[in-house]
């Protein structure tokens, strides 16, 4: 195997690179620091010890345990519904002519420019008619599938070659069974990055669950810790600890899915 050369892009990447890890790597070192050496100025760059009372007071907290499963279960469903929904949406403006289908995608294109706090209120009292205010039905239900989930999938599908699933028809194939058995394997690429986003935008979102939800124990992660840092801004080892916690689940997700991810970006998912 032949050694990765270097190349004068490495040279401004690398700079770069740590300059936006130096943010992480403080958060992790101030999460493992006593509350005198965060508030000491100037402050502490390396802790003297590693202090994981931070974490015990964070973990022990009856609250955060159910506000990080409350966002896991948003950000799952959010993922599943997208890659499922948004892949049947995707194929069927790829492949299937109908009246008004330039339409419906133009239209379903435009929502993705308009703001969020344009739709807020009538999403919210959407939400009220329903009976899912201050439930995890009213983060899930908006987030069900995305324009952006369909566009992109529809984008993939497109650079697919038709022969293999007209082959498929051709012995008698539905187009359903096109679809998950011979489209979908060759789109894992696709799927990856509208997994990534997906979950991404709904584990970090925080307006949404500001305005959607009231009671404490359907909080999110963002609402909660961001309440929790209100109540508790003496106790920056906590805050700090709770932090590292919210965004570990966001790099696992990333670097699970950083090949298929960047593959997504750099070719149409076939060679040859």
């Amino acid at each position: 195997m032949s050694a990765r050369r270097v190349s004068a892009w490495h040279l401004v990447l690398a700079p770069l690179a740590l300059c936006f890890a130096l943010p992480f790597v403080w958060l992790l070192l101030s999460s493992v620091m006593t509350n005198a050496e965060i508030n000491r100025f100037p402050p502490a760059l390396w802790p003297k010890g590693v202090d994981l009372g931070g974490y015990r007071y964070v973990l022990g907290n009856a609250m955060f345990p159910r506000w990080f499963a409350n966002s896991l279960i948003v950000a799952s469903v959010a993922v599943a519904s997208n890659l499922l929904l948004g892949s049947l949406g995707g194929y069927a403006f790829a492949r299937m002519r109908f009246a008004g289908s330039r339409l419906l995608l133009g239209l379903m294109l435009a929502t993705m420019v308009v703001p969020f706090q344009l739709t807020m209120i009538p999403t919210f009292l959407v939400m009220k008619w329903f009976g899912l205010i201050d439930s995890l039905g009213a983060l899930i239900l908006p987030s069900l599938v995305t324009p952006f989930a369909v566009f992109l999938f529809r984008q993939f599908f497109l650079a697919l070659p038709r022969e293999m699933e007209e082959a498929a028809w051709i012995d008698g194939c539905s187009r359903l069974r096109v679809l998950f058995s011979i489209v979908m394997p060759l789109a894992r690429p696709a799927l990856a990055t509208v997994a990534v986003l997906t979950f991404l935008s709904t584990w970090n979102d925080l307006s949404w669950p500001l305005i959607a939800i009231n009671h404490d124990t359907q909080y999110t992660l963002q609402l909660g810790l961001t309440t929790f840092q209100g109540q508790h801004h003496t106790k920056w080892s906590a805050v700090m600890a709770g932090n590292v916690i919210t965004v570990v689940p966001v790099l696992v997700a990333f670097l699970l899915a950083q090949k298929t991810f960047i593959q997504s970006l750099t070719s149409s998912g076939l060679k040859g």
